[in-house]
């Protein structure tokens, strides 16, 4: 179905979608286009003048970059991920290299990056291409989604940028940007929320350049169509926006309920023998799982010892007061099979979390 018919339908449906026949109205009162030909030439021109300078784009995108690069996007910022992506790419160059890493050493090279499970679906898929498809990536969307950590926006942006697979994706700056331009004013969260926006994203991707035509909706998005003070006056696709024509952008994507906040407050303990502290892997199910980190206390043991600081983090909707106390062991106790001494010095070289990490500066400096 054409983009006119599908803005056609959204129209029919407005109480589901938002979409208001009298902003479609305006809209073509004003003579502007919809037909998504059109729009995709603008867009393309825009992005050749104004695409971001990002170290994965290249002009012969490579798939495994691509990948790595989308994967580590996912919840986190462009600009927090350039650093991480080189320092990644120069410890792990190719798929092959990845796949034969030990996944604590994936972990360290994650580390920062926060949400640990992306990296271990990121190492568990580059061992199935390896192993299961030659060191190949699978050029069909299907044969992406096959792979573990792999959904429909990852597949979407692999198969358009390495492949020129004429498929859609929709991710957040994407999203605001379609929701806005097609005057989509529903929430977006919930299951199916974003269905609209996908029938939408797949009626506009072109055949020719997909990948040029998603990165643009991307940069589009990050650039100039933002969430507060959008630059509207800068947009290649004002002349053909329901929300600009019919001033409802700060309205569109309607904004989500926030969920409340639960305040939490520990201890951590750092026992400590000579040089050396005792530290524990995070277990299965747990924040941060396989990362190694000081053991939380409780009690009594959380109340004695001397008192090195306060740390402070958040964690899913959680805000997390955490007291770090030092207690000297006159001798060390025997670790369980998730434990381990370490020597204060070599606790760089462990892939911490990152409350973790803060901690054991707070260690090395009392040490001073």
């Amino acid at each position: 179905m054409g983009f006119s018919k599908r803005l056609h339908c959204l129209r029919w449906n407005s109480r589901k979608t938002g979409l208001q026949e009298a902003g479609v109205a305006v809209v073509k009162r004003k003579g502007a286009t919809t037909r998504p030909e059109s729009i995709g030439r603008v867009l393309l021109a825009w992005y050749a003048r104004s695409k971001r300078d990002l170290p994965w784009r290249a002009s012969s995108p490579d798939p495994y970059a691509v990948w790595v690069s989308e994967i580590m996007l996912q919840q986190t910022q462009v600009e927090r991920v350039r650093e991480f992506f080189v320092r990644f790419m120069e410890r792990f160059p190719t798929v092959h290299d990845l796949a034969a890493a030990r996944e604590p050493t994936v972990l360290k090279y994650w580390e920062g990056l926060g949400y640990y499970r992306r990296a271990r679906q990121l190492h568990a898929a580059a061992k199935q291409i390896v192993h299961e498809h030659g060191g190949e990536f699978p050029r069909t969307v299907e044969g992406l989604r096959s792979l573990p950590g792999i959904g429909r926006y990852t597949a979407g942006a692999i198969g358009s940028i390495a492949f020129d697979l004429a498929t859609p994706i929709v991710e957040a700056n994407s999203r605001r940007v379609i929701a806005r331009l097609v005057g989509h004013a529903a929430p977006l969260d919930g299951p199916g929320g974003d269905e609209p926006i996908w029938e939408i994203a797949a009626g506009l991707v072109p055949p020719r350049h997909p990948g040029r035509f998603n990165q643009a909706l991307m940069d589009l998005g990050a650039m100039i169509c933002t969430p507060k003070l959008p630059l509207c006056s800068r947009c290649p696709l004002a002349s053909a926006c329901v929300a600009h024509q019919t001033n409802r952008v700060a309205a569109i994507p309607a904004q989500a309920k926030r969920r409340p906040v639960k305040q939490v407050q520990e201890t951590a303990v750092v026992l400590r023998h000579g040089e050396s502290v005792l530290v524990e892997r995070r277990g299965p199910g747990e924040w941060w799982e396989g990362l190694w980190d000081f053991p939380r206390g409780s009690g009594t043991a959380a109340k004695r010892g001397r008192r090195l600081g306060l740390v402070t983090y958040s964690v899913t909707h959680h805000r997390i007061e955490c007291a770090v106390r030092e207690q000297i062991m006159t001798r060390r106790t025997t670790p369980t099979k998730a434990q381990r001494w370490v020597k204060v010095t070599s606790l760089d070289a462990l892939a911490m979390t990152a409350p973790g990490r803060r901690i054991a500066r707070l260690v090395a400096r009392s040490g001073d």
